[in-house]
């Protein structure tokens, strides 16, 4: 790729993502505290199924709002012209609507694997981290209950990963070009599961799955910590 497209082929479709990380993070975190007060009411319901439902809950939320900007970044990734030759970002959006318009071959391609990507991976993210940050004892210092959160958050974050990864498969399947042009192979969410597994193998919906670790292990443990703790600042000092 290097070679044949130029150091910038690396950073193709990099503007969705960048615009909808920022949103993206802040409706993972202010749904959840949404859906946690939401489903607090319930008196019936254990705190510990309260959380992953509440994860479960904004990672679809999360899902539904960022779908679009996968679907541009995906068709960006997918040019094979050098990065100065493709379309903007917003000329791909406008093609995409144009050719296809906002429904599941348009901009809303994918959606249920993304759901199942999303709601899975913060069920996991926020009900694991949670219900074990309560459960294990605080840390004497304020260096080592740092180091034992991030600790938690990584675990948490790597967890989820592991069982959200065939949803990611899935959604690249289904919003990547296909593998006969013309032709739609990938369509839904659990038929291209079931398609991979069969004609690939079961290791075959775990294709990178290191890398997704790499960014989600720490990453994830990253923005616990900092919400966290930016949380109870604003509750203190606003």
């Amino acid at each position: 790729m290097y070679r044949n497209e130029g150091a910038l082929s690396f950073y193709k479709g990099i503007l969705p993502p960048l615009m909808a990380e920022t949103p993206k993070r802040a409706v993972k975190f202010f749904t959840f505290e949404r859906y946690k007060e939401a489903f607090s009411s319930f008196k019936a319901l254990p705190e510990s199924s309260i959380l992953f439902m509440s994860g479960l809950c904004s990672g679809l939320t999360e899902a539904v709002i960022i779908n679009p900007f996968e679907v541009v970044k995906v068709k960006l990734q997918a040019d094979r012209h050098a990065f100065k030759e493709q379309g903007s970002t917003l000329a791909t959006a406008r093609e995409i609507i144009k050719n296809d318009g906002f429904g599941r071959r348009g901009m809303n391609k994918g959606l249920t694997s993304t759901l199942g990507r999303h709601g899975v991976f913060n069920m996991i993210y926020f009900g694991f981290y949670h219900n074990v940050r309560d459960l294990l004892p605080q840390a004497e210092t304020h260096g080592l209950e740092i180091a034992r959160k991030l600790l938690i958050g990584f675990v948490s974050g790597t967890i989820a990963s592991c069982v959200n990864i065939p949803f990611d498969v899935a959604k690249s399947r289904i919003q990547g070009p296909q593998p006969v042009p013309g032709q739609i192979k990938y369509r839904t969410c659990l038929a291209t599961i079931a398609t991979v597994y069969r004609e690939e193998g079961y290791l075959a919906l775990y294709k990178g799955l290191l890398p997704k670790i790499l960014r989600l292990g720490p990453g994830g443990a990253i923005m616990l910590l900092v919400n966290e703790y930016a949380f109870e600042w604003m509750k203190e000092n606003l």
